[in-house]
Formats: structure tokens, C-alpha cells, sequence
């Protein structure tokens, strides 16, 4: 035995651990475990790198186990320690491996010269005694994600006489490569005096990745959208008093807080190169009437008076709000306000209220009384007309009960009853809670009216009519009455005496008439236009009755085509199929 094989044997075991050791890279990373205690390999680990058959970096293992003897398996893990993300690790393996590819071909066409065995070497120097043999160095390769927040190093072996790799070597190619930030200067130490240093990867230096800052934010204390919706209890009873559709709010109380954005953090690469990061972006307070922005900090926003706080879609305002503690009479006259109207008494006969925000009646609107609303009405105790009496709303409605009184409403409206009515509502009419029934007077819903009970045993004219334009078809109607009203007024002021008083008069009334006229035309076209909008739409979205029970002499009606029930029919849905109404 070779003095060199004797060394070997004393260091690394007798000659057939040697040759057991001596397995080919493939065999080594393939071959199953036989000891059942030993620790089952783990191919799922995301962070392995996988190499074919074929990959370059095999045959430079063979070269240098035949030079060197036995070869710990190669370590191909870009993160042992759980430290990368594993989107970055998926995203970075292929070019991982593709560079790895590259560099591995490359070494290997420079090591050609010593891929021969021994009888060609031989052979060789035979030839040409002359010829010196290939020396290769030990090189350190460097891989950088594509971020440069992370590097990668795995040292390649020296072939023939090539130097071993050292610490200058390593830190001289670090340099090389322009990697100074965040290195793992311990790792490197230990990577220099390692007998398995070779065909390692190794996770060297990490960068710092950038953070964004924050985008600032608005914090409300009052709610930008007030849910109109009445809850009814397992009773079927309605409170119309616990709908709080007002906000209230103090003189100096906030409204809103600023959260400001924060900066943003730069990162740095392991090239030392500072990575951007962007700061937040600042939003605006959401400042309206009858609001500011404190001065101590600029962070809030304070109502400047007492009222009700309401989001307009861009920003926060504070409405007044006129509180009559008794009812609407003589003591306080007719009501016009800006703002919100809180009335906890009644609205007695002949007195009206008109209102830009919304108004709540605790009470009940008498016989003759108009209420007139830019928001939401709420009345308590419910609506008792005469006939005469006339109640709109720009938003919802929701009364206890309904009488004798005509109803403009843009959106919703929600009662227990509704008795001799004229309604005209572009949303839903919904007549659930309480007794649930509609009897006698005409209901024109443009979207779906549901009740408990619709007509009456006695069959009285009850009306419902579904789809089309109510509110605006409402308004037209008023335009004409006005229109009839000032044409008389023309004719019974012309047939007057001559005067200063009648020029004057009738000049005023012409006016009138001529602005009645011009509205009228707005009118029709807007409601040509939007009839022929309506042609487009489908049968279900025409309108859809829905009731426990209908009542004989109920007249359903879709535009053009109506319906009269001749019976009595339970759990009826009616709706538009095919431009025939169809009840189910």
C-alpha cells in the first residue's frame, strides 16, 4: 500500500468504506436509505435545487472525487434556515439553475485537459513529456437574485495542482463582485476551513428590502351611510320611533381624525446600492359646511354648530337642525328650513312643512297638512288626510299608517297600512309589519310592491300599478293642473276692465304660464327618453307584486296591459312574462 493510500485509510476510514463513499453523485442522491433510523431525505423541500441527469455540475463532481477520493454529497439548498419567503425561492430557482447550468459548462470546458484517467495521462505525457498539466484555482461563484437583496455562493473545486480555496480568495471575489452589504462574514470563515466547502450553496449576504409607508386614512365617528331599513319584531310590529336617521352632533365635537401617512423605508442591496421605497399619500379631511380643522394639531374635524351630521359622498357637513318641542300650529306657523326638521308633536290641519334635510313628526300629520322633505320623513303615528293632503320625499318614507293622503316618494316606503291612498313611489313599497294590507286607492310602485293583504272582502277598488316612471308622471300631472289653474286665470283677467292693475296682473300670470309651459316640455322629453330606456329592460325588471292574499276587484295593471282578479287568490306574485301579466 501507497504511502498516500495509507494516509487516506488513516483518515478517512479502511479502503471499503472508501469505495462505499466512492458512489456516484446519482447513486448518492437516488439510492433509498437501508437503515430505517436513518432520516427519510425531503424532495418536497421547495427550497432544493433539482439536477437532471445530465447537468454539468455531475461530471465536475466526478472529476474532482477521482483526484481527490471520497466526496461529501453535494448541498444544493438556497435557504436551510427558513429565512426566504417562498415566493422568492420559487421565483428565483429557475434562474438559479439556469446560471448554475451556465457557469457549470464553463468550468468544465477548462477542465478537459484533466478528464483524462490515468493510462491517458500517461499516455499523454508519453507524447509530449514537455506538456505541463491544466491547474485550475478553487473559484467562488456568486448568484444575486433579481432584486439584489440576496446572494448566493457555491465554491467550485481546484483541478489539478489549482490552489485550494482560501479566506482572501473568497472576500478578494466578494470584492470582485461588488457584494459589501450584509455579508455573513462567520459563514465565510467557516466555509474557508470546511472539508465538504465544495458544491455547497451557500446563502452569504442579504440585503434590506424597502417598505412603503402607509397611506393616510380617515377615521369616522359618524356613519357616511344611514341604513333606511325598519326591523320588525317577532310580533310583526314596527317602533317608527327607533329609526335614528339623525345624527346629532355638538358644537366642537369631532367628526372625522386624520391618520397621517407614514414615510417610507429604503432598503439597501447586498451591492450596497439603496433601493427607493415610496411614502404614503396624504388624504384630505373631508371638510363641509359648517366644519373645520382644529388648529392645534390640523388632525381633526369639529362641527361649528349644533346639528345633524351628514355625509354628502365628498365630505361631512353639519346641518342644522330646528327642534319644535310641541306641534306644528299657530304658535309656530308654517315650517321652511334648510336644514333637519324634529317635530315631536303633530302637523295640525292646514300647516305645512318644508324641509331640505330630513323631518321627523312624533305625531301624526293631520287632514289638509303638507310635508315636504329633501331627505327621509319619518312619521310616527302615521298620515291621516282628507283627500287634499300631500306628503313628498326626496329619499324614504316610513309612516305607521297611511289615509286619505297622496305620497310622492323617490325611493322607498315603508308602512303597516295604507287605506284610500294615491302613491307614487320609483322604488319599493313595502306593507309587511302590522296589519300589512292596502285597501281602496291606487298604488304605483316602479319597482316591487309586497304587502300582507291587498283589496278587501267587500271587493273595493284597489289599484296596484308596477314598472314605469311614477314620480316623474306625478310631477307632470301637478305641471298640468298648474297649467289649467293659469290659463283661467289668463282668460278671467282679460275679460276684466282695463287698468294699471290688469296689465300687471296679466303680465305676471303670462309669465307664469310661459315657465309652466317651458316645464311641461322638459318634462315630456325627459320622459320620452326615459320610456325608451324602459323598452330595453326585461319582463322581470318591469316591476313584481307580491301579497299573502289578494282580494276580488284588485285592478293590476303594467303599463298598458291590466289585470282584474275575479277571486279571491293567496300567496300571489304578479309580474310581467312575455308582455302578459302572469299571476303564480
Amino acid at each position: 500500500m501507497s504511502f498516500k493510500e495509507k494516509l487516506s485509510s488513516f483518515l478517512f476510514g479502511s479502503k471499503k468504506e472508501e469505495q462505499a463513499e466512492e458512489a456516484s453523485f446519482t447513486e448518492q442522491e437516488h439510492t433509498p436509505q437501508e437503515n430505517p433510523e436513518a432520516p427519510a431525505a425531503t424532495p418536497e423541500d421547495p427550497s432544493r435545487l433539482e439536477i437532471p441527469e445530465d447537468h454539468p455540475i455531475r461530471q465536475l463532481y466526478d472529476l474532482r472525487r477521482r483526484e481527490d477520493g471520497p466526496l461529501p454529497t453535494p448541498h444544493l439548498y438556497m435557504d436551510e434556515e427558513g429565512l426566504l419567503p417562498p415566493e422568492l425561492m420559487e421565483k428565483e430557482k429557475n434562474r438559479l439553475q439556469s446560471s448554475l447550468k451556465s457557469v457549470c459548462s464553463t468550468r468544465l470546458k477548462a477542465s478537459k485537459g484533466r478528464t483524462r484517467g490515468k493510462h491517458s495521462k500517461k499516455k499523454a505525457e508519453e507524447e509530449d513529456p514537455e506538456e505541463e498539466p491544466l491547474a485550475l484555482d478553487a473559484r467562488p461563484w456568486f448568484h444575486l437574485s433579481s432584486d439584489k437583496i440576496y446572494a448566493w455562493m457555491l465554491v467550485f473545486p481546484p483541478v489539478g495542482p489549482g490552489a485550494e480555496v482560501s479566506r482572501d480568495m473568497i472576500f478578494k471575489a466578494l470584492e470582485e463582485q461588488g457584494i459589501s452589504y450584509g455579508v455573513n462574514t462567520s459563514l465565510l470563515n467557516r466555509v474557508a476551513h470546511e472539508r465538504d466547502r465544495y458544491f455547497n450553496l451557500y446563502l452569504v449576504a442579504q440585503g434590506k428590502h424597502a417598505f412603503d409607508g402607509r397611506n393616510g386614512n380617515i377615521v369616522d365617528h359618524f356613519p357616511r351611510e344611514i341604513q333606511r331599513t325598519l326591523e320588525v319584531d317577532e310580533f310583526g310590529q314596527v317602533d317608527y320611533t327607533a329609526l335614528n336617521l339623525i345624527c346629532n352632533v355638538k358644537e366642537g365635537q369631532e367628526i372625522c381624525r386624520l391618520i397621517r401617512p407614514t414615510e417610507g423605508e429604503p432598503g439597501r442591496t447586498v451591492l450596497d446600492q439603496e433601493v427607493p421605497a415610496k411614502s404614503g399619500r396624504a388624504v384630505p379631511l373631508p371638510k363641509g359646511r359648517n366644519t373645520e380643522i382644529s388648529e392645534d394639531d390640523e388632525d381633526s374635524l369639529i362641527a361649528t354648530m349644533p346639528g345633524h351630521v351628514e355625509f354628502t359622498g365628498r365630505s361631512f357637513q353639519v346641518k342644522p337642525v330646528l327642534d319644535i318641542d310641541g306641534d306644528v300650529d299657530f304658535s309656530t306657523g308654517n315650517i321652511k328650513f334648510v336644514g333637519d326638521v324634529n317635530i315631536k308633536g303633530d302637523v295640525i290641519t292646514g300647516f305645512s312643512v318644508k324641509a331640505m334635510g330630513n323631518v321627523y313628526v312624533g305625531g301624526v300629520v293631520e287632514a289638509g297638512g303638507t310635508v315636504e322633505a329633501g331627505g327621509d320623513l319619518t312619521v310616527v303615528k302615521g298620515i291621516l288626510g282628507d283627500g287634499s293632503t300631500v306628503i313628498r320625499a326626496s329619499r324614504c318614507i316610513f309612516a305607521k299608517y297611511i289615509e286619505n293622503a297622496t305620497i310622492h316618494v323617490r325611493e322607498n316606503l315603508q308602512t303597516d297600512c295604507i287605506v284610500n291612498g294615491r302613491i307614487y313611489c320609483d322604488g319599493e313599497v313595502l306593507i309587511r309589519s302590522g296589519r300589512g294590507s292596502i285597501m281602496g286607492g291606487r298604488v304605483w310602485a316602479g319597482k316591487r310592491v309586497s304587502a300582507s293583504a291587498i283589496g278587501a272582502k267587500s271587493e273595493v277598488k284597489t289599484s296596484i300599478a308596477l314598472g314605469g316612471l311614477p314620480c316623474a308622471t306625478f310631477e307632470r300631472e301637478l305641471v298640468l293642473e298648474q297649467l289649467r289653474e293659469l290659463r283661467r286665470d289668463v282668460e278671467r283677467l282679460e275679460n276684466r276692465l282695463d287698468s294699471p292693475l290688469k296689465a300687471s296682473l296679466l303680465s305676471k300670470t303670462k309669465m307664469k304660464l310661459s315657465v309652466a309651459e317651458l316645464k311641461l316640455k322638459q318634462l315630456d322629453e325627459d320622459l320620452a327618453d326615459a320610456r325608451e330606456e324602459l323598452k330595453d329592460q326585461k319582463d322581470q325588471d318591469s316591476g313584481r307584486m307580491e301579497c299573502g292574499v289578494a282580494y276580488a276587484g284588485t285592478l293590476i295593471s303594467f303599463g298598458d296591459e291590466s289585470l282584474r282578479l275575479r277571486q279571491e287568490t293567496h300567496q300571489c306574485v304578479a309580474k310581467l312574462v312575455c308582455g302578459e301579466i302572469v299571476i303564480m
